[in-house]
């Protein structure tokens, strides 16, 4: 009885992780694989056709994007790999140094029909090819094969739809807003008092650190963009993807001023010696705007992770009134430091460097700023497309497609006003 309680309650947590990306990714690709392979086994000469499943296992990406491309390019590698061990089997065969000449050859083609990170698939469709006797029986059998397989792996994303990274890549820009508010908030605590300067340059080379993990998500949020490419589930994927990359584009420019702003810690703190960083009152708003400022990068992160217009609505209504609250702070601080600059006329370009970093960063998550910036950013890539595909935007415009888009683009820019 034990054992049949905890297979059913394992077979629960695995439909409950049905919809988690790698158990789908995972499924996705073992399916993949074993059609082909069935497939391959009837229409390939082969007895044991595991180049079809091989094939399939490395087109199925995790997006419909990649796996279109990465179809297109295995089997112009494999193709091209097989005509060059076609001509090498006529003019020379297989030795030591033809071998060597082919491995060249085919590296060189590789480059020349920019099939990218299938460059060395070339060079091995070629030597395996070149070393079998029947040349020509077996490149035919490889190219059935691999055409198998790719048909397979890009089909296998119509039957089974691949996941949308955009969750994913909005939980990595929340967490990367949490990181610039705990900093903001450490950083905060200190200017109340006497810190030394080598404790400041700790808040520095945090900040520093803070681009490895924007890169980090830069990786995600090109993921979530490829998965809304060519995806007949997201009706609005310029959409997403536009509001995704501008976001993140504004939060590392924070973070960039954060650094400058550490940096400006860091230089007052050596300036001032054994005093205290700012004077109690000064160091006190200070923490106040920090804090502020802190919450509202958070605000603005769930902006724009938001998916909902109710949810959009009400965390713009929240990231604007914090930074009014910031923005009242940020004047009673000029007011402040002003005294302290005809106190300290020797840090004057240090004070005001915190004063106008700190307003950098409230401008930059200014809801109209952002409103401006997405409606440019949509025009550019409208444009884009445009210039890529005339035919293709031809088409569109006939069919009223161009039209919805612009009207989308209106109305989120209502909804972000």
């Amino acid at each position: 009885m034990y054992d049949v309680r905890k297979g059913i309650e394992g077979l629960r947590r695995l439909v409950m992780r049905r919809r988690e990306p790698v158990v789908v990714q995972t499924l996705r690709s073992a399916a993949a694989a074993t059609v082909a392979y069935v497939i391959a086994l009837r229409l390939s000469p082969e007895p044991a056709p595991l180049t079809s499943p091989l094939t399939a296992l490395l087109v199925v990406q995790v997006t419909f994007y990649a796996t279109l491309t990465n179809g297109i390019r295995r089997v112009n590698a494999v193709v091209a790999g097989v005509l060059v061990a076609i001509a090498f089997s006529v003019l020379v065969g297989l030795t030591w140094w033809s071998l060597a000449l082919l491995i060249v050859a085919a590296l060189a083609v590789g480059h020349l029909v920019r099939v990218h990170e299938y460059v060395a698939e070339v060079a091995i469709s070629a030597m395996l090819v070149l070393g079998v006797t029947t040349v020509g029986f077996t490149a035919w059998a490889r190219i059935v094969e691999t055409l198998i397989g790719a048909v397979v792996g890009t089909a296998c994303n119509l039957l089974l739809p691949p996941p949308v990274w955009v969750d994913a890549a909005g939980r990595s820009i929340a967490d990367l807003a949490r990181r610039v508010r705990q900093l903001m908030l450490r950083m905060g605590e200190e200017a109340a008092g006497h810190i030394p300067w080598q404790r400041a340059a700790e808040r520095l080379h945090e900040a520093r650190r803070l681009d490895q993990y924007i890169a980090e998500v830069d990786a995600s949020l090109r993921q979530a963009e490829d998965s809304l490419r060519l995806n007949p589930r997201v009706k609005e994927g310029l959409l997403h993807r536009v509001v995704l990359r501008t976001g993140l584009d504004t939060l590392e420019i924070c973070t960039v001023v954060l650094r400058v702003l550490a940096r400006s810690f860091t230089d007052l703190a050596k300036a001032r010696g054994s005093e205290d960083l700012f004077p109690p009152r000064v160091g006190a708003v200070v923490e106040e705007l920090l804090s502020e400022i802190g919450d509202a990068v958070v605000s603005f992160a769930v902006l724009v992770t938001a998916h909902l217009s109710a949810d959009a609505e009400s965390a713009e209504a929240r990231l604007t009134a914090e930074l009014h609250t910031a923005a009242g702070t940020r004047d009673r601080l000029a007011e402040l430091l002003r005294e302290e600059v005809s106190r300290d006329w020797a840090n004057w370009q240090l004070l005001g460097a915190v004063l106008t970093e700190t307003t950098r960063i409230i401008d930059e998550l200014n809801t109209e700023h952002r409103t401006r910036r997405l409606l440019e950013e949509l025009d550019r890539v409208s444009a884009e497309q445009r210039a890529k595909l005339p035919r293709m935007t031809r088409m569109r415009e006939r069919l009223g497609i161009q039209e919805k888009l612009w009207s989308d683009r209106a109305g989120f820019g209502d909804r972000t006003r």
